[in-house]
């Protein structure tokens, strides 16, 4: 599914992009579930961040699925795969932005932990600035495919199945 002056191989590579960012987006979320749950009680209480309570970096899996329809629509060119493609893109998309206006609000503001607990919360602020990162890229990722998809199912089913002729050849 190839899109413009692009060839089939970008695409793959535009979903493998993805399927990284969402395998990234678990292990980050693993490492914060680990971080957060040896938080020990002090006088100020332990800091649970609203993208933590959300698990917003568990959302990768969102970004797995999104980069492997991406990938088998560039594969096997089909309408309703294109169109499934395009609806988990734009899922993505949707995902990502919320989460970045998570992260974005959760850095804004920042409440008094137990010193006990300021070492994990600083380390989990961090965690949060490289996945305010990501989510960035995952956004103009999952944009970029999801207007190739558009401009793919505005095509006739004819030249669909011409077009992956010619970009395998």
């Amino acid at each position: 599914m190839a899109c413009g002056n692009t060839s089939t191989a970008d695409s793959l590579v535009l979903g493998a992009i993805q399927i990284m960012i969402g395998i990234f987006h678990i292990f980050m979320w693993y490492f914060l579930l680990v971080l957060y749950m040896g938080q020990i009680k002090g006088v100020f209480g332990t800091y649970e961040p609203i993208t933590y309570k959300t698990g917003c970096a568990f959302w990768g899996i969102f970004y797995i699925v999104s980069g492997a329809s991406t990938i088998r629509s560039t594969q096997k060119s089909s309408q309703y795969l294109t169109i499934w493609a395009l609806i988990m893109n734009i899922f993505s998309v949707i995902t990502a932005f919320i989460a970045l206006c998570l992260t974005v609000l959760e850095l804004s503001t920042f409440h008094t932990v137990s010193y006990r607990n300021y070492g994990q919360a600083k380390l989990g602020r961090e965690v949060s600035r490289i996945l305010l990162a990501s989510y960035l890229l995952e956004i103009g990722i999952a944009l970029a495919h999801s207007i190739c998809c558009c401009a793919q199912l505005s095509l006739n089913p004819e030249d669909i199945s011409t077009e992956t002729e010619e970009s395998s050849v």
